[in-house]
């Protein structure tokens, strides 16, 4: 089957660069195009052409109301509405409102990404939980800089855990910030985007803002605040209870983290990972679940994040699997040395002593 479009302006957004969204509708829908002098034709089986019909039309439209769309933005508009085929472009173009933070305007770009601002408005606890590049630290920063540009809350705390692949403060040269300061980086970074950096001195210097490791905020209760806490992956159990129990009256605190990044010391149990089983279901927290759909850095990094997931799964499935036999062959050979029905003399000092 065969349609075209009429495509009058916005051609080069459409295409974008080295044609990378045309060929998110070409995959997703299966369907091939081709350019012709003021229209796109579209070729392909029925539904997908109708699919895609439905999508440039909508395009067409936008741009001719005076839409215009961000640098990466219709790329990620156009990978949300090919896969779901209840969502136009028009309604996730509509019902994404645009967020004025400091310097920056800035639209929800996934359906994940909207229920999160919108569950980051809503809710007092937010947990948003998911692979690098779906944007869980940025928008929990500019709705923390939103909330204290409108004077709903009084400071911003931002807190993450001091640990990185295996690396020790100690060994890093000068003063405990300087220590300190480049595993708080991404959240410097995310403020320096946000808001000019003369006016993030300033506060700084007031503790209007204060970036800091999450030991540091032991013994505190946060009240007026908007905390982000961010890298939880890498939080014990111990940590994430005790920063969750810091939440004061008025605050809000929004909880970031990757499971599949987890930097932790072998045999430690990742906090993050524990908390969603102890705190789902409770009224007033949201857990907001990101995956590779939600990506919205270079389209490779969506396809990277999906090849890893699909090897720690098979890579998964067989260590478990592994560990089964060996427990198994474990279970069938008594101890060497020792006659049928006697168990091991117990070492003095072990748990069992």
């Amino acid at each position: 089957m065969k349609s075209s479009v009429q495509i009058s302006r916005g051609i080069e957004s459409l295409f974008g660069t080295r044609d990378e969204n045309i060929r998110v509708i070409e995959g997703g829908l299966n369907v091939k195009t081709r350019l012709l002098n003021d229209s796109l034709e579209i070729e392909g089986d029925e539904a997908g052409v109708a699919r895609a019909e439905n999508i440039l039309s909508d395009y067409v439209s936008l741009v001719r109301e005076g839409h215009v769309f961000n640098n990466g933005d219709l790329n990620s508009f156009l990978r949300v509405v090919t896969a779901d085929a209840e969502t136009s472009l028009r309604s996730l173009v509509e019902s994404g409102k645009q967020r004025s933070f400091g310097k920056k305007v800035i639209a929800p770009k996934t359906m994940m990404q909207r229920r999160y601002v919108d569950a980051i408005e809503r809710q007092d606890l937010v947990f948003g939980i998911g692979p690098a590049g779906t944007g869980k630290t940025y928008l929990a920063v500019a709705m923390a800089v939103s909330a204290l540009m409108a004077k709903r809350v009084s400071r911003i705390i931002l807190t993450r855990p001091a640990v990185e692949a295996g690396e020790r403060l100690g060994f890093l040269p000068g003063t405990l910030q300087e220590k300190v300061d480049p595993y708080l980086r991404p959240l410097y970074d995310a403020l320096y985007d946000m808001l000019e950096a003369e006016k993030i001195e300033k506060l700084l210097e007031r503790n209007t803002i204060e970036v800091a490791p999450i030991a540091f905020m032991r013994g505190r209760t946060l009240n007026d605040s908007f905390i982000i806490m961010d890298e939880a992956q890498n939080c014990t159990p111990e940590q994430m209870k005790m920063i969750l129990t810091r939440q004061g009256f008025n605050s809000k605190m929004v909880v970031t983290g990757d499971p599949t990044q987890i930097d932790l010391p072998g045999g430690l149990r990742s906090g993050l990972a524990e908390v969603v089983d102890v705190l789902r279901g409770i009224e007033g927290i949201s857990f907001v679940q990101f995956d590779e759909r939600d990506v919205v850095r270079h389209s490779l990094v969506q396809k990277i994040v999906k090849a890893y997931e699909r090897y720690n799964e098979l890579i998964g499935t067989g260590r478990q699997l592994s560990l089964k036999l060996t427990e198994q062959a474990g279970e069938a050979q008594p101890s060497a040395g020792l006659a049928p029905g006697l168990a091991p003399a117990v070492e003095p000092g072990s748990e069992n002593a």
